[in-house]
């Protein structure tokens, strides 16, 4: 009989709310998702990457100024690290969900 106390995932998160190239994790994991807690201004994008660094192979391209409030799912491995790269305009305060 299976134990139903047992979670099949713990997510790790991050909470952002500036303009910064950020190294959320390094080596492999799952990127869960992100949530926009409040949208940025003037353009702001939020971008994500496969990488120890702000370049690379892009996860996903996120306009963070029309999503206030919305979880984003992504759900998807990646296998050198996890960066996000917040920028242009007034930055979103975002929640990055990861393992």
């Amino acid at each position: 009989m299976a134990d139903r106390n047992v979670f099949p995932a713990v997510w790790a998160y991050s909470n952002l709310s500036a303009n910064a190239t950020t190294t959320i994790k390094s080596g492999s994991g799952i990127f869960h998702g992100v949530t926009i807690n409040n949208v940025g201004a003037g353009g702001n994008t939020l971008t994500v990457y496969d990488n120890t660094a702000g370049s690379g192979t892009v996860i996903a391209t996120i306009d963070t100024v029309e999503l206030n409030g919305r979880y984003l799912p992504f759900d998807v491995r990646f296998g050198t690290g996890l960066t996000v790269v917040m920028a242009t305009g007034t930055a979103a305060d975002i929640t990055v969900t990861y393992q």
